[in-house]
């Protein structure tokens, strides 16, 4: 028995002549597949500097559903290249190649090559809400604290 949820299928459509291989669940319990970076030759990250890197991969998403695009760790503890925008949103409804928005947090220059692992994709089920106008909204414990307010 398969502990992993299974969306049926999730059609993609590689966006360069000659496509990177598709993203994969690295173990049998992850959460995010591996996005690489398809661009051509190398690219260098000075520090502070931010790029949308291209993934290779336009995807259809089934209604009820978006990929969420992470950053990944490795890259944040090893390099201090992490992602803007995170987790950035792939509606349902967009069609166009998925790209990270990488920024270098490092002081050194860090270099990107092609395929080089860059984000993971997570895709999850969405649930919409529809909004109800109220003059009062009913009292917690909590109330109005926040940014910190419930302890260290």
């Amino acid at each position: 028995m398969s502990a992993r949820l299974t969306l049926q299928v999730l059609r993609v459509r590689p966006n360069h002549p000659d496509p990177l291989p598709l993203p994969q669940y690295e173990t049998a319990l992850a959460a995010g597949m591996d996005l690489r970076a398809d661009i051509d030759g190398e690219r260098t990250l000075q520090p502070l500097e931010r790029m949308a890197v291209p993934t290779g991969l336009a995807l259809a998403l089934p209604p009820g559903y978006e990929a969420q695009v992470r950053p990944r760790s490795g890259l944040a503890l090893k390099h201090g290249v992490t992602m803007l925008n995170s987790p950035g949103t792939i509606d349902a409804d967009y069609r166009g190649e998925v790209h990270a928005i990488l920024v270098n947090l490092s002081q050194e220059p860090f270099t990107l090559r092609r395929g080089d692992r860059v984000a993971q994709l997570v895709v999850a089920p969405v649930t919409t809400a529809e909004l109800q106008e109220v003059s009062v909204l009913d009292t917690t414990p909590r109330g109005e604290g926040g940014f910190g307010s419930t302890g260290r």
